[in-house]
């Protein structure tokens, strides 16, 4: 007789299908006649209401190192500007900073939405055809009595869904945008390693950034 324990099989599944990644983009988009731009300095800028300012730095931080991989300057906001360094200003003011600073292009990374979601996973289940444990007593007996008796518990998942703009400072226009989901990190530190990979791989992919080697031209 074989014992299978079931532990949220279908929304593991899911997550399986996508190559073990806790996160995936639901929808992404460019604007037409995109090309790559080689953008002297790129600012990553999380709009994360967290109350742990750690969120906020390794999303930025892992987009950053992921943006420096292709030979792009990038730098995250946090480091560069501070947690407050936008704040009480209007956008002339904002935008003249940014151009004093030498940004040219910013990468956005908000948090649109966080929930948690409660699911109970059911004890262990002993499998058997019919045709065996119905026509045995004891077989029977056993089979359902762990079904009903065998403890399962509950447990607490967090989806994150995020969004991230790539905007031309030069045109103020939108280049890129792109919308993800995260389901159940193990922690921010590896969910920012995951998403900035995500991200830049996607841009890089729909011919909106590559390596600055690659790319015909001078710098703007």
């Amino acid at each position: 007789m074989k014992k299978i324990t079931w532990v949220g099989v279908g929304m593991a599944l899911i997550w399986m299908a996508a190559g073990c990644s806790t996160s995936q983009i639901t929808s992404s988009w460019k604007a037409e006649n995109t090309v790559p731009v080689k953008y002297n300095k790129v600012l990553v800028l999380g709009l994360i209401r967290e109350a742990d300012r750690s969120m906020q730095e390794n999303m930025e931080n892992h987009m950053v190192g992921d943006l420096s991989d292709l030979g792009y300057t990038a730098v995250s906001s946090l480091q560069e500007f501070g947690p407050k360094a936008f704040d009480n200003m209007d956008e002339t003011t904002a935008l003249d900073k940014l151009k004093n600073s030498g940004v040219d292009a910013v990468i956005t990374i908000v948090l649109l939405d966080k929930q948690k979601e409660r699911r109970y996973v059911p004890g262990n289940l002993y499998y058997s055809p019919y045709g065996y444990y119905y026509n045995r007593f004891w077989g029977y007996r056993t089979t359902l009595y762990n079904r009903i008796y065998e403890p399962g518990y509950y447990v607490t998942n967090t989806r994150y869904f995020w969004e991230s703009n790539l905007y031309d400072m030069r045109t103020q226009k939108l280049v890129y945008s792109v919308q993800t989901q995260s389901f159940d990190p193990a922690n921010s530190e590896s969910l920012g390693h995951e998403y900035g990979k995500m991200i830049v791989q996607d841009m890089v992919k729909k011919n909106v950034m590559m390596r600055t080697n690659e790319i015909p031209g001078k710098a703007f």
